[in-house]
């Protein structure tokens, strides 16, 4: 599909297992994040028209596997500039193998840089990585922004992440089957604490804070598999937008993700 103005979009993945996501302009296709093989990665594409030989790039977010495992295969096989800070990129460097110095790119946390002819802008998120940033992309005056694998959103965040057209926001857990399942104490304190995942609620209330009259879309990402299920997210997403007098359903639509099928190519 081509575009001529503003971006589009497919959540490839998004789940415990592998996260990535497709993104492009009139000039760029970029990837964020390669959490799954290559050969995944490649089909997902095809399944929404595209081919990984028209990449312009792959941005990383954290060095986690299921955020990086495939990074290395495409990156080689497709000579494609890889985008991530430095912290991040010592500490993947081991993980993906060897990639070309070139093909090496700095991305500040923190700062904006402007790829082909979007201009995308990072942020620091809590998590139990060594640097891990999201990013709130930049279009003919349309934007678009990622939030996934933090403890908490900060008031400073969340002024960022403001009004735009459409968010990949965290539902990871629903906190009551988290406590209640067969994860080890250690694990459940991981992931309920500041630097592990948005729950159910969690993410809601950051939208509640952060949706404006832009926004269209709202996808629920990086569900886990043990301890949260499609329709809780959506039905708590829903219920929290509803109790704070939102429009959900028409002013902006609530939509889901899937850990191994893309959604479908939207545009902002």
């Amino acid at each position: 599909m081509s575009v001529e103005e503003g971006l589009q979009i497919s959540i490839l993945a998004s789940g415990s297992t592998g996260n990535s996501l497709f993104i492009q302009s009139k000039k760029q296709k970029l990837l964020v994040d390669a959490g799954l093989s290559g050969k995944k990665i490649t089909q997902l594409l095809n399944s929404i028209g595209e081919d990984p030989a028209d990449l312009n790039g792959i941005l990383v977010t954290h060095e986690h596997r299921d955020h990086i495992h495939g990074v290395g295969v495409l990156a080689r096989k497709y000579h494609l500039d890889v985008y991530a800070n430095e912290k991040t990129w010592e500490a993947m460097s081991p993980l993906i193998g060897k990639v070309d110095n070139a093909q090496k790119q700095i991305f500040a946390l923190g700062k904006t840089m402007t790829i082909g002819d979007i201009d995308i802008e990072s942020f620091g998120v809590s998590h139990d990585a060594v640097a891990p940033q999201f990013y709130r992309f930049h279009k003919d005056g349309r934007s678009f922004v990622m939030l996934t694998d933090t403890g908490y959103c900060s008031d400073y965040v969340r002024g960022l992440i403001k009004n735009a057209d459409a968010y990949l926001v965290e539902s990871n857990h629903d906190i009551e089957m988290l406590r209640m399942g067969p994860y080890p104490w250690n694990l459940k304190q991981r992931i309920l604490g500041d630097k592990g995942h948005l729950s159910n609620d969690d993410g809601a209330l950051v939208m509640t804070d952060v949706l404006g009259a832009r926004t269209k879309r709202i996808y629920l990402g990086h569900l886990s598999k043990e301890n949260n299920v499609k329709e809780i997210a959506h039905l708590t997403m829903e219920n929290v937008l509803k109790e704070h007098d939102l429009g959900v359903g028409y002013d902006f639509q609530v939509y889901d993700t899937d850990p191994d099928a893309a959604s479908t190519l939207f545009a902002i």
